[in-house]
């Protein structure tokens, strides 16, 4: 007998690995608003559809919650936090079995919300099960993790004072998720806020909310007490506008657009001073020397701005290559993306999907057009694939220079810019020649050359031989017009949480 890689009459078995399936004609159970572990229509009585951008066809309708939803959602969030609900009651050990419990959840169906979320975003399926899946379940035990780990500190003020910190639950929290990572960005958000005792209000994005309402059933199969999580799917100018506006919501965590962003936070100004933390958009630079690995640098670019469909935030759209081995860079570049199999999300085989609707397709394409006027040379790709689906092929552009759009504008889209570089001051003042500072990469072979640079870049997070390299544990954010805050990590717990300070004066009688 063999079991993965056991060796059998001396010989290894060459089995292929058994790849997971999605799950066909899945039904759609989950399209009410989740609040106070029930499922309610919406006050208006208003539905708004959701496609599959891989056909064009609608999925379902899901309803439209609008303020008065959000209002019910709150008041159920605040009595969920209030001192003696079975929330506030529960110990920080049992927080963390919650979310354990949840992880097993969502490890037991993770081929239906790996289908779900390919379904709904046009992502392939294995990336939904194989990626998003994965951190989402690793996110979950992390925290999980931390629930009965966070603890204040004693401070030595004067021997007639006993000063100690306790860190607190902020309380109701408002989630605002993105379209392109839906789940994944919805348990970044989760695992923190529950983790440190908060309640949340969550606002899907409109055009891939179906995940994130199944996850609403887990919540409550996991035992969640009710209104510690509340689910209000709808637009963001009604639903996501009535959380940043909320007297009652304490913080706000949004993923997404620059623009939406700085609404939110002009919003929480002007409502209650609601703690806002942002995760935005990014135009990251991928710095490639000479004497780096080229054929890893190659690879490492490809997937940096493919991945996805391109749809990533932290996408290696400004790929700067020294000038001595730019002609080889770009031709094993060219050739990555001609292989690059664009389809069915569904197919085992692919490896791009469409993108996500409409508007972001012909946003890509006009931005697409613009390179070619703006005298950007297309390698290949650079046109729509047949008439169904948003499908688009895998672009690269060489010849591009700082001022073009397609390098300084967030793309979005699978669309690889290549630019040229002399030397190491150059490259670094023009990588930071950018109004965002999300993420950065650096490929060489010198450890000194790596620090030095990565020092000087102004991103939030800097890779170094590798590309998209995220985990549970490593704060992610970013710098100027990405945002603020972080989300994962240790770090991540200090935006869901205050910090008190007790002092007491102390008996002097024995003195």
């Amino acid at each position: 007998m063999t079991t993965n890689g056991a060796i059998e009459n001396g010989q290894p078995d060459r089995k292929p690995p058994v790849l997971p399936r999605p799950i066909i004609n899945l039904e759609i159970n989950y399209r009410q608003i989740f609040i106070n572990n029930g499922w309610h229509r919406s006050v208006s009585g208003k539905t708004f559809p959701v496609y599959n951008p891989a056909t064009g066809k609608k999925i379902c309708e899901v309803e439209e919650a609008d303020k008065a939803d959000v209002d019910k959602a709150v008041e159920a969030a605040c009595v969920a936090f209030q001192r003696g609900s079975a929330w506030r009651t529960l110990d920080a050990n049992g927080r963390g079995r919650l979310l354990h419990r949840l992880a097993d959840l969502l490890e037991r169906d993770r081929a239906l919300l790996a289908t779900l979320e390919s379904l709904d975003t046009g992502k392939p399926f294995l990336h939904a099960f194989l990626i998003d899946l994965e951190g989402c379940i690793r996110t979950l035990r992390y925290f999980a993790g931390w629930a009965d780990k966070i603890q204040g500190k004693t401070i030595p003020v004067d021997e007639n004072f006993l000063c100690y910190t306790v860190h607190e639950p902020i309380g109701v929290c408002g989630a605002i998720t993105p379209w392109n990572f839906p789940l994944l960005m919805l348990i970044w958000k989760m695992g923190p806020a529950l983790c440190c005792g908060n309640t949340l209000v969550i606002k899907p994005a409109e055009q891939a909310p179906l995940t994130s309402l199944y996850v609403g059933s887990l919540i409550k199969e996991a035992g969640f007490p009710a209104g510690v999580v509340n689910i209000v799917p709808g637009y963001g100018d009604k639903a996501g506008s009535a959380i940043s506006h909320h007297p009652n919501i304490d913080k706000i965590a949004f993923t997404g657009s620059t623009e939406v962003g700085k609404l939110i936070k002009e919003a929480a100004s002007k409502s209650n001073l609601k703690r806002v933390t942002l995760e935005l958009g990014g135009k990251n630079p991928c710095i490639v020397f000479a004497d780096s690995d080229l054929e890893m640098a190659v690879e490492c670019a490809h997937q940096g701005v493919f991945f996805n469909q391109g749809q990533c935030c932290t996408a290696a759209s400004r790929v700067f290559v020294e000038e001595s081995v730019y002609p080889e860079f770009l031709r094993r570049s060219v050739e990555h993306a001609k292989r690059r199999i664009v389809g069915d999300p569904l197919d085992p085989r692919t490896e791009q999907g469409p993108q996500i609707d409409q508007f972001q397709f012909n946003k890509i394409l006009e931005l697409i057009q613009s390179g070619k006027e703006e005298g950007a040379k297309l390698e290949c790709g650079g046109s729509a694939i047949g008439e169904r689906g948003l499908f688009i092929k895998p672009t690269v552009f060489s010849e591009v220079t700082d001022d073009m759009r397609i390098a300084k504008e967030e793309i979005f889209g699978p669309v690889q810019a290549i630019l040229k570089f002399k030397n190491i001051e150059e490259v670094i003042k023009r990588a930071n020649n950018t109004e965002y500072g999300l993420t950065a990469a650096v490929f060489t072979r010198s450890l000194d050359k790596a620090i030095m640079v990565a020092s000087a870049l102004q991103s939030g997070t800097v890779w170094i031989n590798c590309y998209n390299a995220l985990h549970a544990q490593t704060p992610f954010g970013g710098f100027k017009m990405s945002g603020n805050g972080r989300e994962l990590g240790e770090y991540a717990l200090a935006e869901y949480t205050e910090v008190k300070t007790v002092t007491i004066k102390l008996s002097q009688k024995n003195h």
